[in-house]
């Protein structure tokens, strides 16, 4: 189970940047929170604050989950790449973003490094 946290972190973390993305920290101070919940409240800059504060707690929340059972490097090193192989993944889908032989070839020896630590994790 601890690996699934793992992979939930990770997938909270690419959230959590992308969140960042979209956030426009310039026009928070001009979001007016008595309109908050009327129907014509534009939710543009409020969405990515509440997604980069949601996914940055659940992030930390399934990473703590798995650093109870997976030794630290090792669930540190799956979960940054993890992280960056979805980020490529959200990039091309949904980001229309391209890849590169050499970017696949690299990612794939990433996946097989993610496998190697599980393999050979002492547990």
């Amino acid at each position: 189970m601890h690996w699934i946290y793992l992979a939930i972190a990770a997938t909270f973390e690419v959230a959590w940047t992308y969140s960042l993305k979209f956030l426009k920290f310039n026009e928070l101070r001009f979001i007016n929170w008595n309109k908050i919940f009327q129907p014509n409240f534009s939710y543009g800059t409020l969405l990515p604050l509440l997604g980069y504060i949601v996914c940055g707690i659940g992030n930390i929340y399934f990473f703590s989950l798995a650093l109870k059972k997976v030794p630290t490097s090792t669930a540190f090193a799956i979960w940054t790449a993890l992280t960056i192989i979805l980020l490529k993944v959200a990039e091309i889908l949904f980001f229309k973003g391209k890849i590169a032989f050499l970017e696949l070839f690299f990612a794939i020896l990433i996946i097989i490094g993610i496998v190697g630590l599980k393999v050979y994790s002492t547990e």
